[in-house]
């Protein structure tokens, strides 16, 4: 507002209303009534220059109107503070914080953690000006030069993740943040195995102080879970001794325990069967890093993806790769035959189109709407699919090359190698993730309701993609696809990475509710985002790690760096107002007194 530019509180110019009862008052006044008196008529045919006139009467009334105002108005502008710009020196201090918040800074530390200790020294760091980086699965600013209370409230709102940092980028981050004579200081366990010392002597090099104040108590003997690997319905995790002498530790899953005993350094692992709906791997017993103790993980409530392939010739490549899937229960079934919409998946492969039913048809149209999936493999003589169909064939070509292979789930490093013979046509429904070289889909998949809809261009006969290792890879991702389930692999995460689902969608973190598209995976556990159930695990040799050399340079300097900055602030004229205003008050006071009203 441009009264902003004038005074600091423009509100106060609302009390000028005050004059709008006196204009009034003036007005409605009445007008003096003249009487004839003939004892003093004489008086009025003296001389002209001593004869009342109306006029100058009314002005100076008038003039008394304009003074009371002048009043009110000197009174409201000292309420509304007037003010003008003046230089004014500042000397100041300023400091930029880097908290390490990486996992490591959760070790246990006599009666807290490293990371209590770090923000308890980072509190007593705090100068007039002051900015804080955290360290952590990302570098963030959360705060650029705020003032002593802003933060110390800015610390506490920091939590220690369960993640892998990167402090090089955190001090480099700080580095750029801080203003001339700044000084920086890195509150952190170096543990980490990012090169930060280079980062430090950037700083430096530029004439910025650094301070580094370790905390790296506890920890000198950790045992930790360091990965896992799935294969089929089975969970191998791996443990390793960071520790100098030989352990014995007991890893459990859902009631069922391994014992693994670990020299110095070693590496073990231990197998079990994933439980249905997952479960936590725990190791016992425990020490002073508890993130890699445990593990989580997250599995299916429905173990088993039933599929029920439908043909009259056996494509035995295709039930091949399906029976091999240990999660698939294959039911392989010839039509006319009668068939029930119990199943997950519904593939139709080499079918005679004069033996399948009209039921047959409808059964996949079922399993579709109930949240399934219908798989259809191209034939030289297609049934009628009637909508189940993506792509409605125009006639065969041969011998074409493949156009694009998206970057999509089914098809993500998959070379398809192109078919003798294929369809031509165009997509009716949903995305192409294969193409021909003329645009004819190959691969393509569409959503449909709560189920999906895949078609598969290669015909058997035409095509030795059958022969491709990859062929089983695929057909395992598109049963996975067509079930609406994630692999074991996609629902369990490592830390420090990010869900994403759908915009503003809820997903339950360990410690709450985050909102969608991404939520970052900064804590150790489950995260449940619609009917699904995502874990998320530390799994870092590097961070586990949580032993580190004892730093030499840890000296305190005396004092923090200082400038002086020149700067305009406003002086306010309230005092002057005021006095404006007694002053018109005291010439009112006269004007009356000589007029004979007083």
């Amino acid at each position: 507002m441009v009264l902003e530019e004038f005074f600091l509180f423009p509100l106060g110019l609302v009390a000028l209303l005050g004059a709008i009862p006196l204009v009034i008052l003036y007005f409605l006044r009445p007008e003096p009534v003249r009487r004839t008196l003939p004892t003093f008529r004489f008086l009025a045919d003296s001389a002209g220059r001593n004869a009342s006139n109306p006029i100058f009467d009314r002005l100076l009334r008038s003039v008394l109107l304009l003074v009371q105002l002048l009043a009110i108005l000197a009174l409201v502008g000292s309420l509304a503070t007037p003010y003008v710009l003046v230089p004014e020196s500042e000397t100041v201090s300023e400091t930029v914080l880097v908290v390490d918040a990486s996992a490591s800074m959760g070790v246990s530390d006599g009666g807290g953690t490293r990371f209590q200790r770090a923000l308890d020294a980072a509190r007593d760091e705090v100068s007039g000006t002051t900015s804080v980086v955290v360290s952590g699965p990302t570098d963030s600013v959360a705060l650029r030069r705020g003032s002593a209370t802003d933060a110390r409230a800015t610390l506490d709102g920091i939590s220690v993740t369960a993640a892998s940092g990167d402090l090089r980028a955190a001090i480099t981050t700080a580095a750029a943040v801080a203003g001339k004579d700044a000084r920086i200081v890195v509150l952190s366990d170096f543990a980490d195995d990012s090169p930060w010392q280079d980062a430090v002597r950037e700083a430096r090099a530029r004439d910025i102080v650094v301070e580094l104040r370790q905390f790296a108590g506890g920890g000198d003997a950790n045992v930790g879970i360091v990965d896992r690997r799935f294969s089929g319905q089975n969970v191998t995790v791996t443990v390793k001794n960071y520790g100098d002498a030989e352990v014995t530790r007991t890893v459990s899953l859902s009631g069922t325990s391994r014992q693994v005993t670990l020299g110095a350094g070693d590496v073990g692992t231990a197998t079990f069967p994933v439980p249905s709906g997952g479960g936590r791997v725990s190791l016992s017993p425990g020490d002073d890093f508890s993130t890699d103790d445990q593990l989580a993980i997250a599995a299916p409530t429905d173990e088993s993806i039933d599929v029920l392939v439908l043909t009259n010739d056996e494509n035995r490549f295709l039930t091949a790769a399906l029976s091999v899937i240990p999660e698939v229960t294959l039911t392989v079934d010839n039509p006319p035959t009668s068939v029930t919409p119990d199943y997950d998946v519904i593939v139709y492969s080499n079918v005679n189109k004069e033996r399948i039913l009209r039921g047959n048809i409808d059964a996949g149209r079922e399993v579709v709407e109930d949240g399934g999936g219908v798989a259809i493999q191209a034939q030289s003589e297609l049934p009628d699919y009637g909508n189940l169909l993506l792509v409605e064939s125009e006639g065969m070509k041969a011998n074409p090359t493949i156009g694009t292979v998206s970057d999509h789930e089914l098809t993500r490093d998959i070379t398809f190698p192109p078919p003798n013979k294929y369809h031509v046509g165009q997509l009716q429904e949903g995305s192409a993730h294969v193409t021909a070289e003329d645009g004819s889909p190959l691969v393509a998949t569409a959503d449909r309701g709560a189920g999906r809809i895949l078609y598969y261009g290669f015909m058997e006969d035409d095509s030795a993609f059958k022969y491709n290792y990859q062929y089983p890879v695929f057909w395992k991702r598109a049963v996975f696809h067509l079930a609406g389930r994630p692999t074991l692999a996609e629902l369990n995460r490592q830390t420090g990475g990010t869900l994403t689902v759908g915009p503003n969608q809820s997903v339950q973190t360990p410690s709450g509710t985050a909102t969608g598209p991404e939520v970052l995976l900064d804590e150790s556990g489950f995260y449940g985002a619609g009917e699904n159930t995502y874990a998320a695990g530390l799994l870092s040799e590097s961070e586990s790690d949580v032993a580190a050399e004892s730093l030499d340079d840890q000296e305190r300097s005396s004092a923090a760096p200082t400038r002086v900055e020149e700067r305009l602030v406003p002086d306010p004229l309230t005092e002057w107002a005021a006095l404006v205003a007694l002053a018109i008050t005291f010439v009112e006071l006269a004007y009356l007194r000589k007029r004979g009203d007083l």
